[in-house]
C-alpha cells in the first residue's frame, strides 16, 4: 500500500463528502493507494481551520494556489463553486497533478473545453463527480441495457427534480444568478450524464428553459428554475428529460424509465436500492414489473454490506467515486467519467440553451 496526499478545495457540503470518502475508501475497497487528508482550502482562514479540525486534515489554507503548489498534495479534489473550477484545474494540471472535479465541469462549455485540453496536455488522471449513476441499481441497469437484456432501446425518459426553491417566498441568494447556478447548471448535468451513460450520445434536441419565479424577496432571479427537452439519440431512441428546482414535493427526483423491444426498466433515486425490471418472457398472465432489491450480486454493493436489501446510501456513492479516482491514478488509465465525458454533458446543456432561445431543433454536434 502506498500513501497519497489529498488536497480538497472546499470543505462544505461536497468537500466534506469527499473528505469522508477518502478517509473510508481504503478500508471499504482495500485500495492500493491509501489517501492522507493533507490540506483543505476554504474562503477564509478561520473556515479552513474549522474544516481541518472537523474532517481530519493535516493543514489548512485560504488560498487554493498554496494547496495546488504544495509538494505533499499529490492529488486534488475540486469541490468549490463552478466559476472556480477552470483556474484550479489548469493550475493543478500545469504541475502534473491528478484532478477530480465536481460537476459541472466549469461554468461553461468553453471552460470545460479548456479543462479537457489541460488534462490532455498533462496526461494526468481526471474525473468528474457524477455520483448518482454509481448506485448499485443504476450500475446494474446500465449493464442490463448494454447486454441487450431489454432489447433495442426505443424510448428514454429522465428527470432530476427537487423542491428546495419551490417556495416563492424564499429570498434570492447565490443560486438566483449566474447560468451555471441555475437548474440547467446544477441539476440537469446529473440526468444528462445518466442519459449518455445508459443510452448513448444525443444527436439532436429541442428545449424550453424558464424561470418560474422571476422575483423573490430581496431581488430578481436571473437564471432558470426548470427546463425540459425532447431529444433523439444517435442510436435512434427517442427521449425526454425534465429538470426542476421548484418541483413541489420532490426531494431527490433523479428518476428514469427505459423502454426496449424486449423489456423495460424504471428507477427512482428516492428508492435508490431498488430497480424495477420488466421482461417480455414467460406466460402473458404472469408478466409485469418486478422490484429487484439490490444486494451483494449487484455492482459495488458487497464491499459495503453482505445483506441483500439492506441498502447503500448517498455517502457510499462518493466512496465508489473515490475508489475509481484512486484506481485511475494508480493504473494510469482513463476511468469513466473523465473530463471529456463532463464536457459532453456541457455540450448538451449549451445546445439546450440555444434550442430554447431559437425555439427550434438543434444538433449537438454544432456546439
Amino acid at each position: 500500500m502506498t500513501q497519497i496526499g489529498i488536497g480538497i478545495v472546499g470543505g462544505g457540503y461536497m468537500g466534506k463528502a469527499h473528505a469522508v470518502a477518502m478517509s473510508a475508501v481504503g478500508a471499504v475497497f482495500n485500495t492500493a493507494l491509501r489517501p492522507k487528508l493533507e490540506m483543505v482550502c476554504a474562503t477564509t482562514s478561520n473556515t479552513a481551520e474549522s474544516h481541518r479540525r472537523a474532517l481530519g486534515f493535516a493543514r489548512a489554507t485560504a488560498d487554493w494556489r498554496v494547496l495546488v503548489a504544495d509538494p505533499l498534495v499529490e492529488a486534488i479534489i475540486i469541490a468549490s463553486p463552478q466559476e472556480t473550477h477552470r483556474a484550479i484545474a489548469e493550475a493543478a494540471f500545469a504541475v502534473g497533478k491528478p484532478v477530480f472535479c465536481e460537476k459541472p465541469l466549469g461554468a461553461s462549455l468553453d471552460d470545460s473545453r479548456a479543462m479537457v485540453a489541460a488534462a490532455n496536455r498533462a496526461g494526468a488522471a481526471n474525473m468528474v463527480g457524477f455520483n448518482y449513476i454509481r448506485t448499485p441499481a443504476s450500475q446494474y441497469a446500465r449493464a442490463l441495457i448494454a447486454n441487450g437484456d431489454i432489447g433495442d432501446v426505443t424510448w428514454f425518459r429522465g428527470e432530476h427534480t427537487e423542491d428546495f426553491y419551490a417556495d416563492p417566498m424564499l429570498p434570492v441568494h447565490w443560486r438566483s444568478s449566474g447560468q451555471a447556478n441555475g437548474t440547467m447548471g446544477d441539476l440537469a448535468p446529473h440526468m444528462i450524464n445518466a442519459a449518455l451513460a445508459l443510452i448513448g450520445p444525443i444527436a439532436s434536441l429541442i428545449a424550453e428553459v424558464e424561470t418560474v419565479h422571476p422575483t423573490r424577496p430581496g431581488g430578481t432571479v436571473t437564471n432558470d428554475d426548470q427546463a425540459q427537452m425532447m431529444c433523439r439519440f444517435v442510436g435512434g431512441a427517442m427521449g425526454h428529460m425534465f429538470f426542476s428546482r421548484v418541483a413541489t414535493g420532490r426531494k431527490m427526483g433523479y428518476a428514469y424509465e427505459v423502454t426496449g423491444t424486449k423489456g423495460a426498466i424504471r428507477f427512482d433515486q428516492e428508492d435508490q436500492n431498488a430497480l424495477w425490471l420488466y421482461k417480455m418472457d414467460g406466460p402473458a398472465a404472469e408478466r409485469g414489473f418486478r422490484k429487484i432489491l439490490t444486494g451483494p450480486d449487484h455492482p459495488d454493493y458487497l464491499p459495503f454490506c453482505q445483506g441483500p436489501g439492506h441498502g447503500t446510501g448517498y455517502q457510499d456513492q462518493i466512496i465508489i467515486e473515490a475508489r475509481d479516482f484512486l484506481l485511475a491514478i494508480e493504473t494510469g488509465r482513463a476511468i469513466w467519467p473523465t473530463f471529456q465525458d463532463g464536457m459532453e454533458v456541457n455540450r448538451v446543456i449549451a445546445a439546450a440553451h440555444a434550442a430554447s432561445a431559437t425555439k427550434s431543433w438543434v444538433r449537438t454536434s454544432d456546439f
